[in-house]
């Protein structure tokens, strides 16, 4: 079977490598990558329909596409392959909890394969500043759920929003906790720096509302959030 694997930041960012390692983990041979050739972070379902999307070949599976991840993921079930039965994105470098769903590159392409039933599983891993990410053990830590979210059938029209926490290198030894739970339904905080008549967002995310129960909070605790989404 064909798994197409995307993502936001672009098809170079180490999550992306990082995804398709777990995939190798899972199945025993890589995805076809069909990502976008620059960042798209925060574009949400943006979709490209009156320009043309240009297509790089890196490799025999492996395609630059000039496009969002809708895009992408559109691009790859319409026009690469025929036989997608599966999509992956991310690992995206940053959260995407609760209302990011709705702002979020890496969760709008599995959304596009959901609109087309084929299964979907978003993975992002929460970021602390003063951490370093750690891809290998992101890699491993990914295998891990998607296992576990495949044995799990979902229903019409539906797709996994998975957020991987970012816990202390002396912890890394075990895989956290997987919780599934629901997304927050509150904002992310607003505040804006003055200049001029310019103004450049200052919200700090780890300032975010952590209702108990809900993916933020888990994730902010040091566990996998994982959540049933649908459209």
């Amino acid at each position: 079977m064909t798994i197409i694997l995307t993502n936001d930041d672009g098809i170079d960012a180490e999550g992306l490598w990082s995804l398709q390692k777990a995939t190798e983990l899972v199945f025993g041979a890589k995805g076809a990558i069909s990502a976008p050739s620059r960042q798209y972070s925060g574009c949400g379902h943006q979709v490209t329909t009156n320009e043309p999307i240009a297509i790089a070949k890196r490799n025999e599976h492996t395609y630059a596409i000039a496009g969002s991840p809708a895009d992408c993921v559109r691009v790859a079930i319409a026009h690469l392959y025929s036989d997608v039965k599966l999509v992956l994105s991310g690992i995206n470098h940053g959260g995407n909890m609760g209302v990011d769903v709705y702002m979020s590159g890496t969760v709008a392409a599995v959304r596009e394969a959901a609109f087309h039933n084929i299964p979907a599983i978003a993975i992002s891993h929460y970021q602390d500043r003063r951490k370093a990410f750690d891809w290998d053990w992101a890699a491993h830590t990914t295998a891990v759920v998607i296992k576990q979210l495949l044995e799990i059938k979902l229903p019409h029209q539906s797709y996994w929003n998975v957020n991987l926490p970012h816990i202390d290198p002396d912890d890394r030894k075990d895989i956290p906790e997987i919780i599934f739970c629901e997304k927050s339904s509150q904002p992310l905080p607003l505040e804006f720096k003055s200049d001029g008549d310019r103004v450049t967002y200052t919200g700090r995310y780890n300032l975010r509302d952590r209702t108990p129960n809900t993916d933020v909070d888990v994730c902010f605790s040091g566990k996998i959030a994982v959540t049933q989404m649908s459209i």
